[in-house]
């Protein structure tokens, strides 16, 4: 202004390219982070359901779900339509989040055949017919007048949020000030002395001289409010954050809640799954032990009819697996947990089942679901041809044991279960666990016809399944290898200071042989490292707080004594990190400072209940996520004390302008 616009026009407009090219960026990068967002969220809605199509057994998302479709439904599943039950076992399902009811509510086809969208299954399994889907659902309707929050800040930006606004307060006020003294010192005749312009002498001032002094004055106040503001500072957070997230997903971690990412930079304790995290969930059967009989592979199918048919049934209708029949001739395509499609490839591999021939010689009358509580399921079923009654139960083998009273032979003989016999079985159960396999028994006994009162055909249950005076079937051996990198990943946390500890549904035995193979117990390692979850459960407040520290393992443990352990944890002034992937681990899930659910095994209850989705299973990725925890806090401090360095100059300024008593001309002062 002062040396006219041939030479003064580039300072405006640099100042207007300058606000343009904030304004474009800020625009650019909100716009850029709100689109990550809705993807991010999108993902996480994206919920795969197993349906029928084409006469198969498939899974699809759940937006492609369409009127019509039969669904299938396990524990932990959330039902993802309105629909209607078809078939199925002790169905219960939590509609807490439609009705407020916290009781589950028991799902048939003649009481109560009707299943609401957003319900998820407590208990049992089912095949459920799809009615409506969408925001014709139940659950839609009442979600479309719900505005869902996607504005969640973490502590780092909320507390960023306050000090902008605490820094902007002061900046405006040191502004204010400044303009106020300036304009009393310019307006008083002190102006020529303090800050270089003309000394009024009481004559005539053009208003061009006016209306520069008054400009620059003002310019020098604005200036201060400019560089006092940190309205990037908000933003460069926010753009770090965006980044990160992004980042994370490539590494196969999605984040639903954005605190986690700070959180997790923190943590001191990991309590991790065992299966499928350290080890690879690609199950195989080794081992079949027969009575106290070790058979060979080649001879599975050469076993005593008997016993061989009735190993077909506990095997093939005590599951929620299915095997459906190639029609090119092909391997059958089998489903269910890794836990059962390695016994069913088994069974009808090398056992020579046949599921389609069982399914239609048999009724299956009442099921009892396996759970991480119970580690068994029972079934009883009617075989059709001459109406007996067979209960059949399979699971965690130690427990089958103990509620058997006889065993079969390989030749189909059934011999009394004596104090010897049943010592030798537990040694040999023993003996495979030390070998890293997982132990499942299976058991049967051929009930009385009058055990059946109380059930109908449909699978409702007035009383539960006998489970005593049962005979032993067999035990079968199965190898769940570890993950190759599991050992190194541990090493890198040890040496992070964090410490790994192992919570896991198998027994000691299993337990200890992959806590020493992954690195988590030393190969010299004390016996108070290592606990049941029962011994655990049992101790006094005091001795948990005590103990908890020096537990590496804990075996045979429940849900609930992995609450127990993260709540003691925490007590202990810990920061807590804990992966699940079944619906009763929701509760640890929630507890912990960070929940880690599985992407591949985890269930919708147990993501909901999550912080982070570990979308491989791997703990790999659970170190990944911890370095990114650690590198998230230092690198978002960034702009702030870049940010900091820029604020004291404020400060210069108002002292340079307040206190400056030197003589200079009013071209010497730039603002």
């Amino acid at each position: 202004m002062e040396h006219g616009g041939k030479e003064g026009w580039y300072e405006g407009g640099s100042i207007f390219v300058a606000v343009f090219l904030v304004v474009v960026v800020s625009a650019f990068s909100n716009f850029r982070q709100e689109i990550q967002f809705h993807k991010l969220s999108k993902i996480s809605d994206n919920i795969e359901v197993d349906v029928v199509r084409d006469s198969r057994r498939r899974p699809i998302s759940i937006f492609d779900l369409v009127v019509g479709d039969v669904v299938y439904l396990k524990i932990g599943d959330q039902i993802p339509a309105d629909g209607l039950f078809l078939t199925g076992h002790s169905l219960q399902v939590d509609e807490s989040s439609m009705t407020g009811e916290s009781d589950h509510v028991e799902v048939d086809s003649v009481r109560n055949p009707f299943l609401l969208s957003g319900s998820k299954v407590g208990d049992g399994y089912a095949q459920m017919l799809v009615v409506s889907v969408g925001m014709n659902t139940a659950w839609g309707e009442m979600m479309s007048s719900i505005t869902r929050d996607t504005n969640e800040r973490t502590p780092l930006q909320a507390r960023l949020d306050k000090l902008t606004s605490y820094i902007g307060k002061v900046g405006l006020s040191v502004a204010l000030l400044v303009l106020v003294v300036m304009f009393i010192r310019y307006f008083t005749r002190k102006t020529s002395v303090d800050s270089g312009f003309k000394k009024y002498e009481g004559s005539k001032t053009s208003v061009d001289d006016i209306l520069n002094a008054v400009v620059k004055i003002i310019a020098a106040a604005v200036t201060i409010v400019v560089v006092a503001i940190p309205e990037g500072l908000p933003l460069a957070v926010t753009l770090t954050l965006a980044y990160s997230m992004k980042r994370m997903m490539g590494d196969q971690a999605m984040v639903r809640k954005l605190s986690a990412c700070e959180t997790m930079g923190s943590a001191t304790v990991i309590c991790t799954d065992k299966t499928g995290t350290l080890t690879l969930n690609q199950m195989k059967v080794t081992k079949f032990w027969l009575g106290q009989e070790c058979i060979a592979e080649d001879s599975f199918k050469t076993n005593e009819s008997r016993v061989r048919e009735l190993f077909h049934q506990g095997v093939g209708l005590n599951t929620i697996g299915s095997v459906s029949n190639s029609v090119s001739g092909s391997k059958p395509e089998i489903s269910g947990s890794p836990t059962e499609k390695a016994i069913l490839s088994w069974a009808v591999s090398d056992f020579g089942m046949d599921m389609e021939k069982l399914k239609q010689n048999y009724n299956i009358l009442h099921v009892e679901t396996f759970n991480s509580e119970k580690k068994r399921s029972g079934v009883l079923v009617k075989e059709n041809a001459d109406n007996t009654i067979h209960v059949h139960w399979k699971g965690a083998a130690e427990m089958i044991l103990a509620m058997c009273s006889n065993y079969y032979k390989s030749n189909g003989e059934i011999r009394l279960m004596e104090e010897d016999a049943r010592s030798t079985m537990e040694k040999i159960i023993e003996g495979m666990a030390a070998s890293s396999l997982r132990c499942i028994a299976f058991a049967h006994k051929q009930a009385l016809e009058e055990e059946r009162e109380g059930n109908d055909d449909q699978g409702n249950c007035g009383r539960r399944i006998k489970d005593e005076g049962l005979t032993l079937l067999g035990i079968v051996g199965l190898k769940d290898p570890c993950r190759p990198d599991v050992k190194k990943a541990v090493k890198d946390c040890k040496s992070a200071g964090v410490k790994i500890k192992m919570i896991t549904g198998d027994n000691v035995f299993t337990a200890k042989a992959i806590a020493t193979e992954c690195g988590i117990l030393g190969a010299d390692y004390k016996g108070e490292e290592v606990v049941e979850g029962v011994e655990f459960r049992n101790y006094t407040p005091e001795q948990r707080k005590e103990k908890v520290d020096k537990i590496k393992v804990m075996a045979r443990s429940s849900p609930f004594d992995k609450l127990l352990m993260v709540q003691c944890l925490k007590q202990k002034g810990h920061v807590v990190a804990v992966t699940g992937d079944g619906t009763n681990d929701a509760p640890a899930l929630k507890e912990a400072d960070i929940g880690l659910s599985m992407g591949i095994q985890g269930t919708e209850v147990a993501k909901e209940s999550s912080d982070i989705v570990i979308l491989d299973d791997n703990f790999e990725t659970v170190v990944t996520v911890l370095k990114w925890g650690r590198c998230f806090i230092p690198v978002s401090h960034k702009p702030f004390f870049s940010y900091i360095k820029r604020f004291r100059h404020i400060f210069t300024v108002f002292r340079v302008v307040i206190y400056h008593k030197r003589q200079t001309n009013r071209s010497d002062l730039e603002f």
